[in-house]
């Protein structure tokens, strides 16, 4: 589930990566591989993501205050390069994973009542 961060174009990615992304990662963060894709022009990586959300991480958690809990969640990882610069990155994580784990969604609620973004808009970001 998307959260609809980050930034196109060089300002905006900068900005998102220097103020949002890299300084909220908590101290703890560990990232464990599990597969990498090399193509021509793009990167895959698919990896285990744990931390303890001890910090704000609007990246991943907008708006969400420090719960002090333990999070291990799968993280894909898809960048692309265009003539040696970076294009984009697009992050994918279960966020409903995430929620449950810091204490903010209830796992036995129904699927229909957990959906927090409009999946007609993150479809047409991800779109080329």
């Amino acid at each position: 589930m998307p959260v609809m961060t980050g930034g196109v174009g060089q300002p905006a990615l900068h900005e998102f990566y220097s103020k949002y992304f890299i300084p909220q990662m908590p101290p703890d963060t560990e990232m464990t591989p599990l597969s990498r894709t090399i193509g021509t022009d793009r990167l895959a990586d698919e990896m285990v993501f744990k931390f303890t959300h001890t910090i704000q991480m609007d990246w991943m958690l907008p708006g969400i205050a420090p719960t002090g809990k333990r999070v291990e969640v799968p993280l894909v990882a898809i960048v692309r390069f265009r003539e040696g610069k970076l294009v984009h990155e697009h992050i994918y994580w279960d966020q409903a994973s995430v929620l449950v784990q810091i204490g903010l969604l209830d796992p036995s609620s129904p699927p229909s009542q957990q959906c927090l973004v409009c999946s007609e808009r993150f479809t047409a970001q991800i779109k080329d």
